[in-house]
């Protein structure tokens, strides 16, 4: 029976990591779709913000509450899963808490991880509370209606559950050693190490050694497939940022996060009318590359680079940004939320056509007007507070205006107010529509 749970074991943990696998294969594949972007400057600097903003939360407590509740959930579900470690050898070998010769060490792990457990359900229950009956703004955007809001709440209760499953498997544990159980009895030595799962044994004190070997059992089989499930739902869902944030934040910008990109293919062009002893039509030299891109900008996920495509994959959907934009709190359409939460809804659609084709092929759809409107785009005042809020690094701002390069220079596709700016720029050398002997009038009126 011992051999039959051991195997059956080892099945479901293979193919729980093997499906894992699979899946972020997907996405890293995906992610790939995007044009290639040079990020490996300045490696010290990276991994410093990376260990700061991504393991260190730094920029989670801006918002002191959450950000406590937050570092509590992340570290102690994180610290907690050490025991799987423990889960897995005694499911492989078929041992019982097989690390417990550590001694005293065991049990202060043991009772760190329970007091974490008690602390990681608080903190889970109080964020349900502030996203279903408390009214935070931004918690109830229309972008987070069904889906979003339902994942969101999904990862709570597997954690909640999760939690409940590891203080009541413990509990047990801990009544079949004051029992004197076989098997159990063993690890009497590791009886104070439950601070909190103590206080379940009133209810398991009727029970027979056998029934609690049976609640044990299946809250121990139930903690470590939930933990496998969880960690395959994390794919379909928003919470993929606890594996993502770390490479998302080293990734990210390190220069001035406002600075515009420029197109080298344009600044050359420049260059070039700038020089009066340039030749405009001298050939490129033989073997020269043609820096001139494909397409300026970008109107789908094809066109963003590999950073803008990890940055929605990795977004928490937490609505900071969106909470922060002007334009969002002026009642116009733009959500910087929303802005990543389409763009990693396009990029999935592409996988899923390459998935089912093998390649992609033309859906007769893309990023730009069928995601994200261009009355969004042109609401954005590029004040940069949506990059500036994001915990983890995540640039809207970038999608934004390689948009709006689209919309410019590919279809000429300004606002009206824009393009007679433009105009005015190119004819008198400001966004004024008068010439430069005229800009001093206004004082002469006074």
């Amino acid at each position: 029976m011992q051999l039959i749970a051991q195997i059956a074991f080892f099945i479901v943990l293979v193919a729980g990591i093997a499906f894992f696998t699979f899946n972020i294969r997907r996405v890293i594949r995906n992610i790939k779709l995007g044009r290639k972007i040079d990020r490996s400057d300045n490696p010290g600097e990276r991994f410093a913000k990376m260990a700061k903003v991504a393991m260190g939360q730094s920029k989670m407590v801006k918002k002191p509450f959450a950000g406590f509740l937050h570092i509590i959930v992340y570290l102690g579900f994180i610290i907690i899963n050490i025991e799987v470690l423990e889960i897995i050898i005694d499911g492989v070998f078929g041992t019982h808490r097989i690390l417990s010769f550590l001694g005293a060490g065991y049990n202060f792990l043991i009772a760190t991880f329970e007091i974490l457990a008690l602390l990681v359900l608080v903190g889970v229950i109080i964020f349900w509370l502030r996203r279903n009956v408390t009214n935070i703004y931004r918690f109830i955007g229309n972008e987070l209606k069904g889906w979003p809001k339902n994942d969101a709440n999904y990862i709570l209760y597997f954690e909640m559950v999760l939690m409940i499953l590891f203080l009541t498997m413990n509990g047990a544990d801990y009544q079949l050693q004051l029992n004197g159980a076989d098997h159990y009895a063993q690890n009497a030595g590791i009886a104070g190490s439950f601070p909190i799962s103590q206080f379940l044994l009133p209810w398991f004190e009727g029970f027979s050694n056998a029934t609690l070997i049976i609640i044990e059992s299946t809250a121990w089989w139930l903690h470590i497939v939930g933990i496998l499930i969880f960690l395959n739902y994390l794919y379909y869902s928003k919470h993929l940022h606890i594996l993502l944030a770390f490479p998302n934040v080293y990734l990210s910008k390190l220069k001035p996060l406002g600075e515009f990109d420029n197109v080298e293919a344009v600044t050359n062009e420049v260059k070039l009318m700038m020089d009066p002893d340039a030749d405009p039509y001298a050939m490129p030299a033989e073997g020269a590359e043609d820096d001139v891109p494909e397409k300026f900008g970008a109107s789908d996920v094809m066109d963003l680079n590999q950073v803008q495509l990890l940055n929605a994959y990795t977004c928490t959907e937490c609505g900071r940004c969106t909470a922060e934009c002007p334009a969002n709190q002026t009642g116009k359409k733009l959500s910087p939320r929303k802005i990543m939460m389409d763009t990693r809804d396009r990029l999935e659609e592409v996988g899923n056509i390459i998935n089912e084709k093998g390649s992609f092929e033309d859906d007769g759809k893309q990023l730009l007007d069928n995601y994200i409107l261009r009355e969004e785009l042109w609401a954005c005042t590029t004040c940069n507070a949506c990059v500036e809020a994001c915990p983890i690094g995540i640039d809207p701002l970038s999608i934004i205006l390689d948009m709006r390069r689209y919309l410019v220079m590919e279809q000429s596709a300004a606002p009206s107010d824009l393009a007679n700016a433009m105009t005015n720029i190119e004819n008198n050398g400001a966004p004024w529509p008068y010439n430069q002997m005229d800009r001093l009038n206004w004082a002469k009126e006074n």
